[in-house]
């Protein structure tokens, strides 16, 4: 087995002459995701050779942020990297070591592009945003018009925001105290709330199946309309996806699986419709639970262990990107 130090970190940045936004893009947050890896190579391979120039600003690309899931073809070193990301004074394992280095650097930059890929075949590329303006206590934010801009022009038409405070809900619910409820709402913390915490602001592209040969060219595509949008490379600014051909979803409600023994009734994949009234699971009592309102499934998580999240549901979001 490898030991954690024999890795080492890595990231490469390029400064233009003229001033613009410092902007970081990464890829392999997940190790077994690598299409972002593949197109940030890709975009530098371009860079080096001299077909591509940074002209304002700066960016800088980690094309594997964790190098011992990379290795080893796998979602997590130790653990889920994209959860509880902080840095630590003592760390307990090799994610924490990533914060400790990641952190700081993503604190350097406004914006991020983390690329990631899923499981389910057969998906849509995505895009995940973060709230809309706010001065709340769960995710402050000042930078929701940016976001949305960039979102509208990664190349995607599917939309999903509320990802924290959804989460939040439930873990409110679960929580049996003040200081639970604050450890495990860190939990809900990866590398997009984290650089928002900072002031920065931040997107998150799932570029399609884990091996889906078209997604490593999703995020290709997505790096260059996102220099462009920012004005890092000379390049016209992408047209944005029209909104009457966008699907954007909010996340709305999560539910617990409450027993070891609860099943879903049939095999969910995130973003499969669901009808008010649809059948989704049973409870180990016998229980059925239905959908409270038509909309989509996301994250449903068959095994799941009790007292944690089972699946969310959304709903269409009209109003993304006019608020």
């Amino acid at each position: 087995m490898t030991s954690s130090s024999q890795y080492q970190f890595k990231s490469v940045n390029y400064t233009g002459i003229q001033p613009g936004p410092r902007v970081i893009i990464m890829g392999a947050t997940h190790g077994n995701e690598v299409c972002g890896t593949i197109a940030i190579r890709r975009i530098m391979e371009e860079i080096d050779s001299g077909k591509l120039h940074i002209a304002a600003g700066s960016v800088t690309f980690v094309p594997v942020v964790n190098p011992k899931a990379y290795e080893q073809n796998t979602r997590n070193g130790d653990r889920n990297l994209n959860r509880n990301l902080f840095p630590k004074e003592d760390p307990q394992d090799f994610e924490d070591h990533i914060a400790n280095w990641l952190c700081p650097l993503l604190a350097r930059h406004e914006v991020l592009l983390d690329l990631h890929s899923f499981n389910a075949v057969g998906g849509l590329p995505f895009v995940m945003v973060g709230p809309l303006n706010n001065d709340g206590p769960l995710q402050p934010f000042q930078h929701a018009e940016k976001e949305r801009a960039l979102a509208r022009r990664l190349g995607v038409k599917r939309f999903v925001d509320g990802w924290l405070a959804t989460y939040g809900d439930g873990v409110k619910r679960r929580s049996r105290n003040a200081d639970e409820l604050e450890t495990v709402l860190r939990y809900g913390v990866g590398t997009t709330e984290y650089m928002r915490s900072t002031g920065g602001w931040a997107l998150t592209l799932e570029c399609g199946q884990h091996e889906d040969p078209a997604a490593p060219d999703v995020a290709y595509r997505a790096i260059m309309n996102t220099l462009a949008h920012l004005k890092v490379i000379e390049a016209p600014d992408p047209e944005p996806i029209a909104f009457e051909d966008m699907e954007a979803l909010s996340m709305v409600t999560v539910h617990d699986k409450l027993h070891a023994d609860d099943r879903f009734s049939r095999a969910w994949a995130s973003f499969d419709p669901v009808n008010e009234g649809d059948e989704i699971g049973v409870r180990a009592d016998g229980t059925v639970v239905k959908a409270e309102f038509s909309g989509r499934i996301l994250f449903p998580d068959a095994k799941a262990s009790a007292n944690s999240e089972w699946y969310y549901m959304t709903r269409p979001n009209p109003r993304f990107g006019r608020e």
